[in-house]
């Protein structure tokens, strides 16, 4: 491989993310599963252009597969708990090796690395300050499939790093895949529990409201223990979003839930 191209400090006014304090992580964001050797890749990439000294977390390796949008949605909603400066490494990417562009986002002094295919929209549509930047450079060996060891990785290693490539980037006005910044009134997460996210914010909805899925009619629990074993409900999930649950079971196998399904409110 090529060495890394030339960096630069971050652009003016801003300070650069290594004077940031608390200093900058590396957050993951993939559909690539634990039990496959991608993850562990990545991480060695990241380590390999980094500082070792940057921690990185995994934050989500079980973004529904393939499915940009309900990943979008979901990454809106877990990133505001993540401190200015830090470099979001997010690949949901099944269009690796063709047209889309590669990108990194600026939202609100948090840094996303990672396709222009809808993944980062939501994130972008909902930011006050934005900045897009194409990748324009490329390593000597690159990967037709995986963009996320190969590109993504060694830029947002640098990044975190507190190096600007600039040599590598070329600011654009936006993303070339737009998604509103509307809630999404579908299911786009199931946890292990069966619990089913939606991509609506709870923050405005009045707990009066039931949510509607088929012929059902959901009502509103604060918290678990309010509802009875075996009971459906909606609740506001630490994340802010609408959340499905059954009381001591599994919401998806009692509703017949998956990503994807509609949802709506009704009085």
């Amino acid at each position: 491989m090529t060495a890394f191209l030339p960096g630069a400090t971050l652009p003016a006014g801003r300070a650069t993310l290594s004077a940031i304090d608390p200093p900058p992580m590396i957050v993951l964001f993939t559909d690539f599963g634990i039990d496959d050797p991608y993850v562990g890749q990545m991480k060695a990439s990241l380590l390999r252009h980094g500082k070792r000294s940057v921690p990185i977390v995994d934050l989500l390796h079980r973004v529904p597969d393939f499915a940009q949008r309900a990943g979008a949605h979901l990454l809106a909603a877990l990133q505001q708990s993540f401190d200015p400066g830090t470099v979001f490494l997010a690949v949901v990417d099944p269009g690796v090796g063709g047209d889309r562009p590669a990108v990194v986002v600026e939202a609100d002094g948090r840094i996303f690395v990672g396709p222009d295919n809808g993944l980062l929209a939501v994130v972008a549509a909902r930011a006050g300050a934005l900045r897009v930047w194409r990748i324009v450079w490329r390593p000597d060996s690159l990967s037709a499939s995986f963009h996320g060891r190969d590109l993504f990785a060694p830029l947002a290693a640098r990044i975190a790093a507190g190096e600007w490539p600039a040599a590598a980037l070329e600011e654009r006005h936006g993303l070339e895949c737009v998604l509103p910044a509307a809630d999404l009134p579908e299911v786009i997460y199931i946890d292990h529990y069966g619990n089913a996210m939606t991509g609506i914010r709870a923050e405005r909805l009045p707990c009066e409201n039931a949510l509607v899925f088929g012929a059902a009619r959901i009502a509103h629990a604060r918290v678990f223990a309010e509802a009875a074993p075996g009971q459906p409900f909606w609740y506001a999930n630490s994340i802010g979003l609408v959340e499905i649950a059954v009381a001591r079971g599994s919401a998806a196998a009692t509703l017949q839930l998956a990503v994807g399904s509609a949802v709506a409110f009704a009085l």
